[in-house]
């Protein structure tokens, strides 16, 4: 499988989310990340299935459980 692989400005796109709330979630160890020297890497089905799996709803702005 062939999975495809974004960085932070397009994560925040495709989750329509502002690229400070993904880093929040990425500090606050609730967005799936790997990082690639300074950079953030995500793989989109990582995403996809954290998403589906509710933990997206679980998360405010300040990536904060609620």
């Amino acid at each position: 499988m062939n999975d495809k692989w974004v960085n932070i400005e397009e994560l925040a796109e495709y989750l329509s989310i502002t690229v400070d709330t993904a880093r929040t979630w990425i500090k606050a160890g609730n967005l799936p990340a790997y990082k690639a020297g300074r950079r953030y890497k995500f793989k989109l089905s990582e995403v996809d299935e954290w998403v589906r799996s509710g933990k997206i709803k679980e998360c405010d702005e300040n990536g904060k459980k609620v």
